[in-house]
């Protein structure tokens, strides 16, 4: 499967990126209206660390998915066509990371089944983007935090259930 984003899937990402915060900006820029968006964007980019799994396969069909739609539509707007541009990682996932990566995962799935039709576009379109924008030289730097903060969670919740370093 192709995990390399082309430059008119990108600008397709980055237009839904900014579909869904320019409301957010407009209307007094409350940080708990990003949680909609910004939870499962968080889930998609760390998705791309996954060497396996659903998680892995869904991060690297969004790349297939809005590579094709990006380069139709612009296309179809301007005559040209997408190159790939230069592709990023977040690296790898420890086990650890993994168990982390599972839980937030049941969460989204959680706040799925509760949200409102709005609010299960919005989700969708943060897992979209930030599964497909992660694969981006750019974002996955802006992004280089994000695995030893998942990993070191993990670690943490390791320590605690093998009852190390808690007192």
């Amino acid at each position: 499967m192709n995990t390399e984003l082309t430059l008119a899937g990108s600008a397709l990402s980055a237009g839904i990126v900014y579909l869904n915060l320019r409301p957010w900006w407009k209307s007094g820029r409350n940080p708990k209206d990003l949680i909609p968006f910004g939870g499962p964007f968080l889930l998609g980019s760390v998705s791309t660390m996954c060497t396996g799994g659903i998680l892995g396969w869904l991060a690297g069909c969004s790349a297939t998915g809005i590579n094709k739609t990006g380069d139709t539509l612009v296309h179809g707007a301007t005559g040209t066509n997408g190159a790939a541009i230069t592709h990023g990682s977040l690296g790898a996932l420890t086990p650890e990371g993994g168990v982390v990566v599972f839980l937030a995962t049941v969460a989204c799935g959680t706040a799925w089944k509760a949200a409102g039709k709005a609010d299960k576009r919005r989700m969708a379109g943060g897992a979209l983007t930030g599964a497909s924008l992660t694969l981006t030289a750019g974002v996955a730097n802006a992004l280089s935090w994000l695995p030893s903060v998942v990993n070191g969670l993990g670690s943490g919740l390791r320590s605690g259930m093998e009852g190390t370093g808690i007192l």
